[in-house]
């Protein structure tokens, strides 16, 4: 069955949809295209990268068969059912077992590991090296249920290093880890809600463009937010979008009445971090104007950049900070991510400061857990509501997983020279570059640019190279997500629509890590060839 290209009408209908829906429509025009022409589909709309971080997956695996053979030791039935790894004398097993592996390249890094373990963090031998073989088990419950010790004191470290930018990263944070970003937006919305800390149509703050959940969650029923968006709208001297805030869109968080303040860092879709100058700024405003905001920064492309700061360091005690190791160590399948929540921070200074209604509401809900439940932590009640109370003696990310999310942070904090960083940063550059060469443009030298996405204004493009007679004839004619649908009909290339993240209408996100090198080339190509039948069009119709 053929299926036909969807006309003006339709497009214009489809558009309202969230762009990851809108990308199925494409992908069944993208594939009937491929099986009329037998060219495989590109998929250039999710950011699923893929590359993969090598080194801590083979220190994984390693371990586990060092781990099985410590539950063997343990075995008092048939070979096919064995103990658990015994603490005691666990390191120097270890150590023995590490030298008769030698040159096996997961077993240098675990060598490596338990050498900073012990000599950097000052851990106990056997209580380190008998929590990584229990965990890549996963024997036991999560314990502490909000993030083993060991894994939160690495990947803690792991966070100073990556997050401070070169003013560096002061303070202490405790860590929840979770399944992933995604799921740390669903608990922090979700607690701070339960808790009375944000309310049912409260005003909160969206700095914009942004991945469209932070978009479409404050509007379900449950939360009806009143919601600003802040517009990245600042342009460069060439009058390209730069995708920075002006101070007068930033100093719309003087007013108190906004409660809160949503981002990602960098950006996605314009994959840029937010300057300096910016960060400062919101600092500024948090300490004079509004000290009970509420930032909530989701990092995940921080490490593809050199010299990020988040707000984790800019404004500790008023963020909750989300860090996903899914793109920057190819792991969107293993969900791994963190909550991090200042220990000196405003949420457990406004939890004591409720009426006295609501703190008689909060004990009756976490009554169960202990006989003081008026002194629950704001970051301990965020493990408690993901199991909603009742099932917190069984909260807590799986083991194996905080067990991989260790060996990934592990893995940069024993890179001294930064080349893991390197290797991914210059993957991405050198698509990018690709990208912007088939397309036969100029795109302007940009610091701040991270690339992990590229948002393309392409009418503002189409308005520079060919004039506003050309820009108003494409308004006039065409909605402005139709040349998603011509790519995706004529060359089988899916990209998703920049309008559906709260950026230009006209404006399309194309990932920058999920395809191989060279077929960069060939969408910048296929990106021109479009954009040039339009052009063809209009001077046809203008004589």
């Amino acid at each position: 069955m053929t299926i036909e290209p969807p006309t003006r009408e339709q497009i214009a209908r489809l558009q309202t949809l969230s762009p990851f829906e809108l990308k199925a429509e494409l992908g069944m025009l993208a594939g009937e295209h491929e099986r009329r022409t037998a060219f495989h589909m590109l998929n250039a709309g999710r950011g699923n990268p893929n590359f993969v971080a090598t080194t801590p997956r083979a220190a994984f695996f390693t371990l586990g068969r060092f781990a099985l053979e410590e539950c063997r030791r343990n075995r008092e039935w048939d070979e096919t059912l064995a103990g658990v790894p015994s603490e005691t004398g666990i390191a120097e097993r270890f150590n023995a077992w590490l030298e008769s592996h030698a040159g096996e390249e997961g077993a240098d890094m675990l060598g490596r590991l338990l050498t900073y373990g012990v000599e950097t963090c000052g851990f106990t031998p056997d209580a380190f090296v008998w929590e990584l073989a229990d965990s890549v088990i996963g024997d036991h419950y999560p314990e502490p249920d909000r993030m083993l010790h060991h894994t939160e004191h690495i990947v803690h470290r792991y966070l100073v290093q990556e997050m401070g930018g070169p003013k560096g990263f002061d303070g202490t944070w405790d860590l929840f880890a979770v399944e992933g970003g995604t799921a740390a937006m669903c608990y922090v919305f979700d607690t701070l809600i339960k808790n009375r800390l944000i309310h049912r149509g409260d005003r909160i703050a969206i700095m914009a463009p942004v991945f469209t959940p932070y978009l479409e969650i404050p509007q379900l029923d449950e939360y009806a937010f009143d919601t600003l968006l802040l517009d990245a709208a600042v342009s460069g001297e060439d009058g390209m979008h730069l995708w920075q805030y002006s101070d007068d869109e930033i100093d719309k968080l003087r007013d108190p009445s906004i409660k809160a303040l949503f981002l990602v860092n960098p950006s996605n879709p314009p994959s840029v971090r937010i300057a300096d100058e910016t960060l400062a700024r919101i600092a500024q405003i948090v300490a004079t104007d509004n000290p009970g905001l509420t930032v909530i920064t989701d990092d995940v492309y921080g490490t593809f950049i050199d010299g990020f700061r988040s707000f984790m360091a800019e404004v500790p005690r008023n963020t909750i900070g989300v860090y996903s190791f899914s793109k920057y160590f190819g792991a969107t399948g293993w969900r791994l991510g963190v909550i991090a929540v200042g220990r000196d921070n405003i949420f457990d200074e406004r939890l004591a400061a409720l009426p006295a209604d609501d703190k008689q509401a909060l004990v009756a809900r976490y009554g169960t857990l202990t006989l003081e439940p008026e002194k629950i932590r704001f970051v301990d009640r965020l493990v408690a509501d993901s199991r909603s109370v009742a099932l917190n003696h069984t909260a807590g990310l799986s083991l194996p997983q905080q067990c991989q999310m260790l060996l990934f942070a592990a893995f940069c904090l024993l890179d001294d020279e930064d080349r893991y960083k390197s290797l991914a940063q210059g993957l991405i550059r050198g698509r990018l570059d690709r990208l912007i060469r088939g397309m036969d443009v100029v795109l302007a030298e940009d610091p701040l640019r991270v690339g992990y996405y590229i948002e393309l204004d392409l009418l503002l493009w189409a308005e520079k190279q060919f004039g506003t007679d050309f820009a108003g004839w494409m308004r006039q004619r065409y909605e402005p997500t139709d040349i998603l649908f011509r790519l995706a009909e004529q060359t089988g290339i899916v990209a998703l629509n920049g309008g559906g993240f709260a950026g230009p209408p006209w404006s399309i996100r194309i990932s920058i890590a999920n395809l191989e090198d060279e077929q960069y080339d060939q969408i910048g190509a296929s990106l021109r060839a479009v954009g040039e039948q339009y052009v063809e069009e209009w001077r046809a119709e203008a004589g």
